[in-house]
């Protein structure tokens, strides 16, 4: 019983250290072989969702966890200065939700890069950039200081660039990596900048810290338009969103579905600015409609693009910035009413929406990503113009593909329906044409996967993929039979992830005083 308290005590370090640890490790264990390495790494990953599931529990049952790190009274060098050497982890129930996904997210990546990626190309490589995506995402979810934010955005990004750069001997990775590399050094330079100015006058980096001593001056603005712009460039809203096409349709297919979840890392990091270091001391109504307006404009603009596309991952990528907008309105009309009473009446319930959301498209755009890569996997092509027939012959991969288009669209009973009737609901009591627009993006993007799903799998086999076309490797099928159960399952059971996971997440990022409280009373 003392070791199980000793491991939540230190659950969130560990869930970072492990990865870390085994990054470093992966290229060693490599040299025994593919078999050793590829079980190391998969364990790995299930021992940290694991840890990611136990420490969950415990926060939502019993409130925040707080992990700091290093001297409570600093570190006394031999001049005789002491420096402050205190670092938190603050993990409440929205950090641990966070967490959830980039933990799940990157075992199913792990598992279906077994098979999909060869030795060839360098795969020990391949999972210590994997790894230490994993590290950035837990990082900026658990951190409670705004340098390590930036230093953690900064190991993702490097991470996630090396991968999307990954096949080298295709020009169309290098220019990827080469516009996500310029857009996350641009986004990193504004989140250096903002927290310059923060700590100029406050004199602190804790977020609590500075949150609870924040008075909106001109600076203060200043880094919060600087903050909020970094962040929604990092999760490809619109207009902001000139890497994502090609950075998604470039990296390889599992890497694609995590830089879905690192785009959703930045986007909590935005909604914890937002709410939690600045709160009701700025103009929550303008700042909301800010974001509702990146939402709106993400929604419409990422679908209307999807609809022409005639590679099949570059019109997934589309609609993952097209479905980041829902996520965006949601929260965004939550912000806009906080501090009111319409927050009670509906705006908790759009953050709900928004929030449930997150979880929603991780699960059923990770899984149409990966039915994407299974094709590609099988017949060396991403045009929908040189498919056809393959319902015939991968007829798992086609039901995993109509699973997730029909998440995607809203269709009942698969998990996109019930955190989109959710926002339809609240953000018409805000304001009905946001709700309106939000639905027709819904029928544009159904309208979108018939078109795939006919190109693809329907009409007659293609003599030119007789005898190539055909299921994956078992590995691939494990991880996309995940996501699929996991997409089937929250579609049929919502209420358990809403009252168990989305409901206290909603609340903890809403609940500024209690974080501040919990962090300030703590130090």
């Amino acid at each position: 019983m003392m070791f199980m308290d000793w491991i939540l005590h230190n659950a969130p370090v560990l869930i970072l250290a492990l990865p870390l640890l085994a990054a470093f490790a992966t290229p060693l264990v490599g040299k025994l072989g593919k078999w050793p390495r590829n079980v190391f790494v998969v364990s790995v990953a299930v021992i940290v969702e694991a840890l990611v599931i136990y420490l969950a529990s415990d926060v939502i049952a019993n409130g925040m966890h707080t992990y700091v790190f290093g001297a409570a009274s600093g570190i006394l060098l031999p001049s005789g200065y002491s420096v402050p050497v205190r670092i938190i982890f603050q993990v409440d129930a929205m950090s641990v939700f966070m967490a959830i996904i980039s933990a799940t997210v990157t075992l199913a990546g792990i598992v279906y890069s077994w098979a999909f990626v060869t030795d060839k190309q360098g795969q020990s490589k391949y999972y210590t950039l994997l790894l230490m995506m994993a590290v950035g995402m837990f990082g900026m979810e658990f951190t409670g200081d705004l340098f390590n934010m930036f230093v953690f955005l900064e190991i993702l990004s490097i991470a996630s660039c090396a991968l999307v750069a990954f096949r080298i001997s295709f020009s169309e990775s290098s220019e990827g990596a080469l516009k996500y590399m310029v857009v996350s050094a641009v986004g990193a330079l504004f989140v250096l900048i903002a927290i310059a100015l923060l700590y100029g006058q406050y004199n602190v980096l804790n977020l609590a810290a500075v949150g609870s001593a924040i008075q909106f001056t001109a600076l203060d603005k200043i880094a919060l338009v600087l903050l909020v712009s970094a962040f929604a460039m990092k999760c490809g809203a619109v207009p902001m969103h000139m890497w994502t096409p090609d950075a998604y349709s470039a990296a390889p297919a599992p890497i694609t579905m995590v830089l879905v979840s690192a785009s959703q890392a930045s986007m909590y990091a935005l909604f914890r600015i937002a709410f939690t270091l600045y709160g009701v001391s700025m103009n929550t109504g303008a700042v909301g409609w800010f974001i509702i307006i990146l939402g709106v404009l993400s929604m419409f603009i990422g679908v209307t693009m999807a609809l022409p596309q005639k590679d099949i991952k570059r019109l997934m990528a589309y609609h993952a910035i097209s479905q980041s907008g829902y996520m965006l309105l949601g929260v965004g009309v939550g912000l806009a009413t906080l501090g009111s009473s319409a927050f009670n009446e509906y705006g908790l319930t759009a953050m709900k929406g928004g929030i449930f959301h997150i979880i929603n498209h991780a699960m059923y755009k990770g899984l149409l990503f990966l039915t994407a890569g299974a094709i590609y996997y099988r017949l060396n092509t991403r045009n929908l113009n040189k498919m056809g027939g393959l319902g015939h012959t991968m007829k798992w991969t086609a039901a995993f593909f109509i699973i997730g288009a029909l998440a995607i669209a809203g269709i009942p009973p698969f998990n996109g329906f019930a955190s989109k009737v959710l926002i339809y609901e609240s953000v018409f009591r805000f304001s009905p044409l946001l709700s309106i627009i939000a639905m027709l993006v819904s029928v544009l993007t159904l309208a979108s996967f018939v078109k795939v799903f006919h190109s693809a799998f329907m009409g007659p086999r293609l003599p030119e993929y007789e005898g190539v076309a055909k299921e994956v490797p078992w590995p691939m099928f494990v991880a996309m039979a995940l996501l699929a159960a996991i997409v089937v399952a929250m579609g049929l059971f919502p209420n358990l992830i809403v009252d168990n996971l989305v409901t206290p997440a909603a609340q903890a990022l809403a609940g500024r005083a209690d974080y501040l409280n919990a962090v300030m009373g703590g130090a």
